[in-house]
């Protein structure tokens, strides 16, 4: 059983939620293009080796500096509260107090030919995956694919170990510009492909009830209305 759910903010942020009969929650966002420049802009200025703190088969995996942080969450902060709404909603239930968010890690890849992320999962409360680049030939490969998986580049959550007849997976070849929210402990990789390209994506950790003397200053998430998003982000480019 799915449902699937797209949700309009302002006419900007497209969200797709879709609840399988496996349990865990999924949001699949669209995100602003001023959010996409901003996190690219900041990865080609970081040289921060982060290969030692994850589980990637990837040659090059850059880590964002606590300054370049700082200056990201404005921008993530409206998609977190989307992704509580959605939630609330999946649980059919609402928060007694609405969840203090720290980002704790903020990673970009850049995924080459025959490179990828063996099943794995992260640290905190939820993880995120966004899509920056997406080079033409490795689309091409991913259309022509005709097996079961998420084919070429694409990546796939696991939950469980259930019947044969119960959806255990959710597999995606993403778009530029895509996001995915989903709990930190949820079991996902994504695919090597054959195509000699670069994709770009960015990840992500962040935790709730974060004690304030174990959190960096500048990593707490300021909550934003999604509703006023688009307000929210005109104000934050005359700061910049």
């Amino acid at each position: 059983m799915k449902r699937t759910d797209n949700v309009d903010i302002k006419d900007k942020v497209q969200i797709e939620v879709s609840t399988m009969n496996w349990g865990p929650c999924v949001v699949k966002l669209r995100i602003l293009d001023d959010f996409k420049k901003i996190l690219l802009d900041e990865a080609r200025n970081t040289e921060i080796d982060f290969r030692d703190k994850l589980a990637g088969q990837i040659a090059k995996e850059r880590g964002y500096n606590e300054k370049q942080r700082e200056k990201i969450i404005p921008f993530l902060s409206p998609y977190l509260g989307v992704y509580d709404e959605c939630f609330q909603r999946f649980q059919n239930e609402r928060y007694k107090s609405k969840p203090e968010y720290a980002l704790t890690a903020l990673w970009c890849n850049f995924q080459r030919q025959y490179e990828f992320n063996p099943p794995h999962d992260h640290d905190g409360k939820l993880s995120f995956v966004i899509y920056l680049s997406i080079p033409e030939p490795l689309k091409k490969e991913n259309e022509a694919y005709k097996g079961r998986s998420c084919g070429p580049g694409g990546i796939q959550f696991m939950y469980g170990d259930g019947p044969r007849d119960c959806v255990s997976y959710l597999s995606y070849f993403p778009k530029e510009g895509d996001m995915f929210i989903f709990p930190a402990w949820l079991k996902h990789w994504v695919s090597p492909y054959n195509s000699d390209c670069v994709r770009v994506s960015v990840s992500g950790n962040v935790h709730d009830s974060a004690p304030l003397n174990q959190v960096k200053k500048g990593s707490l998430v300021k909550e934003v209305d999604p509703k006023e998003h688009e307000e929210y982000i005109k104000e934050l480019k005359k700061k910049l």
